[in-house]
């Protein structure tokens, strides 16, 4: 993995006593709050409900046993015991002390870590697929030119007070487990007619209020000129983007409101400018970029598969585990394997420190020191031995992180909502683990199948509801709480928002109407082997809108 250059150090270790001072005059009282907003959003420093949330950012997902151990110890030090993993591939920390945060700042950055650019009108931190470099689908790791790209988005001096927060994800695979068409940007590998592969490049996705699929706005775009393409991008949603109205912020509704051709004219007038000049990427330092990812020198395994169906009457806990937590590797004897932060009744994305601990250990002992970060809130251990995967799991069970459950109803996407943020309309998390318990049966979710609830506390959608297969929206009405139910949303390349059904539900009947949903997807699916999603596209609304409101 990417290790810090000298100009790295220097800058995170400068803007980390730069911000010591500005707390400092905080806390002393010589800046007022509305003076020290915009200093704080630069560092990754929200003001709450109750406390200052600090967020800290994993690029590109990817991240060492030593970094982890780090945010372990500043959850143990310096918070309540525990993190919270983030659909942005960051974790954040709840309730530190405004005091504590320059000493946390220098504590991530002896890992090479920061909280940079992870709030703010600017680029934010580059996700990926979390399986890069070890998928047996993938075309190529997209990890290096995530790193690219991190490098020429930190502090450009051109974008860091954009018209509002832009997104950027890249995936390595045909099928997109990076969410890229729900991003302002979305970076897809693609193969030309000689065979050299480059970047389909996709602009102005994104959910919120708006929420839209990106559209494709070039096929093709070498390495050698992705950068320059992409601050021709950058440079017209600069300039046109509304300043006006933060709800119209954001490139989605550039894209939309002039149209693709428009958008695509402009960028390629930008493009032909620049094209060819100081943002060429030299393969040379692609090349060099890369060599950071190398794979592991992976040692020959003589067990090569596992029988499942075996396990599953043998041990069904840990076969569940075997069928539903492992991702096919690119590497003969080996395997991905997604840890859980979904337990039944948890709080989806949370991890304590001893459980970091725990994820950063086995990491340093079966997956060649490396872990990821998920945008659907779980960790990764990427390469681990087929042979190995007992011991994995015992471990897991040990720490309470043996969930079997990835892609599940109870693997569920859900932010923080009203228990915490202060801009949302609805608790999140006591819905999620509502649900959690009302499907808590294995028996039952392995005939469920796949299945993926997403869940808001408000229309901002950081628990990505539009896009789950069921969405789950909570709203204020009269000073209460209730929640929309959508249906049909898909994140992957076959991309879709989902619609709402009908008046909302009361906290206290969401899980029933979960139930409803599911049993008449059961009751009218083809066979076992169709998907809820696949069942919705073929059935339309009409019965689910029935099952759950009737005929009236």
């Amino acid at each position: 993995m990417y290790r810090y250059d000298e100009f790295d150090a220097a800058f995170v270790e400068g803007r980390t006593a730069q911000f010591a001072d500005q707390v400092k005059r905080r806390l002393s009282g010589e800046l007022s709050e509305d003076q020290f907003r915009p200093l704080r959003l630069m560092n990754g420093l929200y003001l709450q409900l109750h406390a200052y949330m600090l967020r800290v950012a994993v690029p590109y997902g990817t991240l060492n046993s030593r970094q982890m151990r780090k945010l372990a110890h500043i959850a143990r030090t310096y918070d309540r015991g525990y993190g919270h993993f983030t659909t942005r591939q960051n974790i954040q920390y709840n309730w530190p002390r405004l005091k504590d945060i320059p000493v946390i700042l220098g504590e991530l950055a002896s890992v090479e870590m920061h909280a940079i650019q992870t709030s703010g009108n600017c680029i934010r931190n580059v996700t990926t697929d979390q399986f890069a470099g070890a998928a047996l689908d993938e075309i190529i790791d997209p990890r290096p030119v995530g790193e690219i790209i991190r490098q020429w988005s930190s502090l450009h001096p051109e974008f860091s007070y954009l018209p509002r927060k832009f997104k950027i994800a890249i995936t390595g695979s045909p099928n997109d487990r990076a969410a890229i068409r729900f991003h302002d940007i979305g970076l897809q590998a693609a193969a030309n007619a000689a065979g050299d592969v480059g970047w389909e490049v996709w602009v102005g996705g994104g959910l919120g209020r708006t929420p839209m699929i990106g559209k494709l706005i070039n096929s093709f775009v070498p390495n050698e000129h992705l950068l320059a393409y992409l601050e021709s991008i950058m440079r017209v949603y600069n300039r046109y983007g509304r300043r006006d109205n933060k709800y119209k912020a954001r490139i989605k509704i550039l894209v939309h409101e002039e149209g693709l051709e428009t958008i695509k004219g402009q960028v390629e007038a930008e493009f032909a400018e620049v094209r060819g000049g100081v943002l060429t990427l030299p393969s040379e330092e692609l090349d060099r970029i890369s060599a950071y990812f190398e794979p592991p020198a992976f040692p020959s395994q003589s067990a090569t598969r596992i029988d499942v169906a075996r396990e599953l009457i043998l041990d069904p806990a840990y076969g569940r585990w075997l069928e539903h937590n492992l991702n096919s590797h690119r590497q003969p004897g080996y395997a991905s394997v997604t840890i859980s932060l979904k337990p039944v009744g948890g709080a989806p994305g949370d991890a304590t420190d001893a459980q970091m601990d725990v994820v950063a250990d086995l990491a340093e002992r079966y997956s060649f020191d490396e872990l990821r970060v998920t945008h659907e809130q779980n960790l990764v251990l990427p390469h681990v031995a087929i042979a190995d995967l007992r011991e994995v799991y015992d471990a897991l069970v040990a720490s309470g992180l043996a969930e079997g459950n990835a892609g599940l109803i109870t693997d569920m996407i859900c932010c923080p909502g009203l228990d915490f943020c202060a801009l949302a309309n609805a608790r999140s998390i006591p819905i999620a683990q509502a649900i959690s318990h009302k499907f808590a049966a294995p028996e039952r979710q392995a005939e469920i199948g796949d299945l993926k609830i997403k869940i808001s506390g408000c229309i901002n959608a950081c628990g990505h509801h539009h896009v789950g297969h069921i969405g789950i929206l909570g709203v204020e009405k009269k000073g209460g709480e209730l929640y929309q139910i959508t249906l049909g949303g898909d994140a992957t390349q076959d991309a879709s928002v989902g619609k709402i059904l009908g008046p909302g539900f009361e906290a206290d009947k969401v899980p029933g109407a979960i139930e409803t949903l599911v049993d008449t997807y059961i009751a009218r699916r083809q066979s076992a082997d169709e998907t809820f999603i696949a069942a919705y596209r073929r059935l339309g609304e009409a019965p689910f809108k029935e099952a759950l409101y009737g005929n009236g």
